[in-house]
């Protein structure tokens, strides 16, 4: 009987620990993902707000105002969400010639 006590204290003990680990790790799974798009040389700013519109489903204004951020500030953050979502469109961007990543936010 004596391994069993020394069993299930273990158990109270992890049991206790636990929680606040899986806490935390679901917090990071929670914050959203940021796709940024960077500025590069080569792309025209309307072919850049082009590619928001048909992509994202902006509005010619939206895509606009990003555009210009890309442009003025060197970068500007174009959709957040899963990671799996950040990903796709990362992707969908580099397949249209744009500079984008993804980061935690």
């Amino acid at each position: 009987m004596k391994g069993e006590t020394e069993i299930l204290e273990t158990f109270l003990i992890a049991s206790t620990i636990s929680p606040d680990l899986e806490t935390t790790e679901s917090t990071d799974i929670q914050k959203p993902w940021i796709v940024i798009v960077w500025n590069d040389p080569i792309n025209l700013m309307s072919y850049v707000s082009f590619v928001f519109q048909k992509l994202f489903g902006y509005s010619k204004e939206k895509a606009n105002k990003l555009m210009l951020e890309v442009h003025n500030n060197g970068r500007a953050v174009v959709s957040q969400g899963s990671r799996e979502k950040a990903e796709f469109d990362v992707h969908l961007l580099h397949k249209h010639g744009l500079w984008a990543t993804l980061q935690q936010d």
